[in-house]
């Protein structure tokens, strides 16, 4: 018996928010022409977002009169510092991961007071005592769990908790570790009108997953992964603690790049995994993009990336949460049965990959 994911529970904040209104939120707050605020809205449209979710409201505010965290101004000054931006984390991120965790569990056999391990994962907030022990007292968990923390890996965190916890089970066989990724990414707008602002502002969204690893015939077997630096991105992705909350660097070559760094990998991943054995694909959907190179890398079809592409238009990227969502979709799905190859990118640019069987 092998170790596996055996489910995935998921959570977001509050109700979704158009992306026109978002669009119409960032032509007031970068103070917009109608010639920029048509680009802008351009944008928008074609990101393949319909909606996202935020643990902030004024989003969806079209009056910063109705504003209730950033400034009743039309400047948007004072501008709210990394320590306002991280109180918020403070008070929304654990019952965000609480939401998620039971989830998780009630799709399956275990209770809360049986998990040994609990991994927290995030980029966008910070904490101590963590969101982790946090859980552990809403949860009623044992005070002898073993907590670990991974933060700002960016968007394939996920892959590097999963392989953290397939080892845990593998030292620990009778371990029930729960992978807990809480990212509250709007937290952190940036107002500046520049090229990484833009892209950032109209693609990153909030949410909680928790997915429960141990040994069991069940769910998502974890077969093997691979871990590769493509060092030609190294300026492209990156990920910063500034004083007006985290700031990231987010070059619009990053498709261009992850579809020329896979071309480069192929006879590598051929070796890994196999990829003629391979029927199913589960991408990062860090943007429709990004989904579309990588289709194009393999030569797959557009519907391998059916269920990364709904998580996209429905929720925007999350970070690291984001490839739990699609897993938990592909795990409902019946028409899924086989290998799945899930894929995810970060900061390096670095490439997670991650060979399951369902």
């Amino acid at each position: 018996m092998t170790s596996g994911i055996v489910s995935i529970g998921v959570s977001n904040p509050g109700n979704p928010i158009n992306q026109s209104a978002i669009a119409s939120f960032m032509q007031k707050a970068h103070q917009l022409d109608e010639v920029e605020s048509r680009k802008l809205g351009f944008l928008y449209r074609k990101s393949g977002i319909t909606s996202r979710y935020s643990v902030l409201n004024d989003f969806e505010k079209s009056d910063p009169k109705d504003f209730s965290f950033f400034p009743n101004s039309k400047d948007f000054e004072p501008f709210p510092g990394t320590k306002a931006r991280m109180e918020v984390f403070r008070q929304t991120a654990p019952n965000l991961c609480e939401e998620a965790v039971i989830n998780c569990l009630s799709k399956s056999d275990v209770k809360a007071q049986e998990i040994t391990h609990l991994i927290l994962v995030s980029c966008t907030g910070m904490m101590a005592p963590g969101v982790e022990l946090a859980l552990m007292k809403s949860l009623n968990l044992e005070d002898t769990v073993e907590r670990y923390c991974i933060h700002f890996m960016g968007c394939y965190a996920a892959f590097t908790g999963l392989k953290l916890a397939d080892k845990i089970v593998k030292a620990e066989p009778d371990a029930k570790v729960m992978l807990v990724c809480v990212e509250l990414c709007t937290l952190h707008f940036q107002k500046e009108y520049v090229e990484d602002n833009i892209l950032a502002n109209s693609l990153f969204g909030d949410g909680a997953a928790a997915a429960l690893v141990m040994r069991s015939e069940k769910g998502l077997k974890i077969k093997s992964y691979l871990s590769q630096v493509l060092r030609d991105g190294e300026e492209d992705m990156a990920w910063g603690i500034g004083d007006f909350g985290f700031e990231m660097r987010l070059s619009k070559y990053i498709p261009t790049l992850l579809d020329q760094g896979i071309g480069q990998l192929k006879e590598k991943f051929e070796q890994k995994f196999k990829l003629s054995t391979v029927d199913n694909f589960a991408i990062h959907p860090g943007g429709k993009q990004i989904l579309q190179k990588v289709q194009e890398a393999f030569g797959l079809e557009e519907s391998v990336n059916a269920h990364a592409m709904e998580v996209l238009k429905q929720f925007g990227n999350m970070s690291s949460v984001t490839i739990l969502f699609v897993l938990e979709r592909m795990m409902r799905d019946e028409q899924i049965q086989g290998d799945i190859l899930s894929m995810g990118f970060g900061p390096g640019l670095t490439l997670e990959t991650l060979l399951l069987e369902k």
